[in-house]
């Protein structure tokens, strides 16, 4: 009887106690789903205040985004403005330059044509829109070169820095495209040359070393090139034979440029009524070119002067009945101008120097080539090959 009070006993304590487990689980899960529920409720309004600032944060961006198109606006057409200002700015300068300055001696009616194509007075050609090539002629050389009369933007083929030029003798015109290379390529005409399609560069001609910068001319049917390499040497290629004649190492230190504005030219060399020309610096510490005049025939050095015209801020230049022109720019490239003009006989004063600017164009001029029996010049211009026209008068005596 003893043994089954003791079983009765501990049966009732072992159900108070699981009842009372039960109790305290269940309360314990409660207190937690309380919580959770507080954790969600607030959740959900940090939502909605998060919305909230979404929506005016969306608000202003429409607001902000509305006034920069509406300021766009306002200075597109302010630039728009400031282009035509510009523009009337720009004719109002040529007007003036061409009535007063020296440095722009073209009349008024011979004002440059700017589209691209001859003036009415100035074009040739058949109904098609052709034109005709000048007629070679033989050259006095009493008249210089005074100022640009009417320029042709042929066409745009190449690198944006080059060499066209034509052979006054057979009137075959030779590209060589690029500052550097071993190939020139040859048109049988100006004709040819801005009738090919594309990106056409003529026949190949494939040269005996590479050639350097802008310092090529062609002379009575000879190329003559600056040889790239340790020593500036000038080549003389015969283009009938194809094969080089004659080379010549030139008194220029390697490391020296002509032109300020094109590094890649150590040397140039140009043609004219009188002959064969190199236009070169002794050494980077000369800060004038030095014009030498060279035998055509056995590249020897026959006479040397200072010209001095400053090697800084030059970008290109030419030779014309025993004249040379320097033309001058700016970084970042601007109008072209003539600014220094030496005269080798000491015939033309100072005072009566032909100094005049360029037509603005692309970028500034990579070469110029003088062809004396046309009196027009040859240029690259940022890709562009450009025939510029020019008015000459006679020289006066100093």
């Amino acid at each position: 009887m003893k043994l089954v009070l003791i079983l009765l006993a501990s049966t009732g304590w072992t159900l108070c106690a699981s009842q009372f487990y039960d109790q305290a689980l269940m309360d314990y899960v409660e207190n937690r789903l309380l919580a959770m529920e507080g954790h969600v409720h607030l959740w959900q309004e940090q939502l909605r205040q998060h919305h909230g600032e979404l929506q005016d944060f969306h608000k202003q961006s429409n607001r902000t985004l509305e006034a920069l198109r509406r300021q766009h606006a306002a200075l597109s057409e302010d630039m728009a403005e400031a282009a035509a200002r510009v523009e009337r700015v720009e004719r109002d300068l040529y007007s003036v330059e061409s009535r007063t300055s020296p440095r722009a001696c073209a009349n008024q009616a011979e004002r440059v044509v700017e589209q691209g194509v001859w003036s009415q007075e100035e074009s040739r050609g058949d109904r098609d829109g052709g034109w005709e090539e000048i007629p070679s002629r033989v050259s006095d050389c009493v008249e210089i070169p005074s100022s640009i009369r009417s320029a042709k933007i042929l066409k745009r083929v190449g690198a944006p820095k080059g060499v066209w030029l034509r052979d006054p003798r057979s009137s075959k015109v030779y590209v060589f495209n690029g500052t550097s290379g071993d190939t020139v390529y040859r048109f049988e005409s100006v004709k040819e040359f801005g009738g090919s399609a594309g990106g056409a560069l003529g026949r190949p001609i494939r040269l005996p070393s590479h050639w350097r910068g802008s310092g090529v001319a062609v002379y009575n049917g000879y190329l003559y090139y600056i040889q790239q390499g340790a020593d500036v040497q000038v080549v003389k290629y015969d283009t009938l034979r194809g094969e080089p004649v004659d080379t010549a190492i030139l008194p220029v230190e390697s490391r020296s440029v002509v032109y300020s504005l094109n590094p890649e030219t150590l040397a140039d060399i140009a043609a004219d009524d009188h002959g064969l020309w190199l236009l070169y610096a002794e050494g980077e510490s000369e800060p004038n070119i030095n014009l030498a005049k060279v035998d055509p025939v056995t590249l020897d050095i026959e006479q040397i002067w200072d010209t001095r015209c400053p090697r800084d801020k030059s970008e290109a230049a030419f030779v014309a009945c025993g004249m040379v022109y320097v033309v001058y720019n700016t970084l970042p490239a601007s109008r072209s101008r003539v600014q220094c003009v030496f005269d080798v006989n000491d015939k033309v004063a100072s005072e009566e120097a032909p100094l005049f600017y360029f037509p603005r164009r692309y970028g500034a001029h990579a070469s110029l080539k003088y062809n004396p029996e046309e009196k027009q010049i040859y240029s690259w211009d940022d890709g562009y090959q450009i025939l510029y026209r020019l008015n000459t008068k006679r020289k006066l005596p100093v």
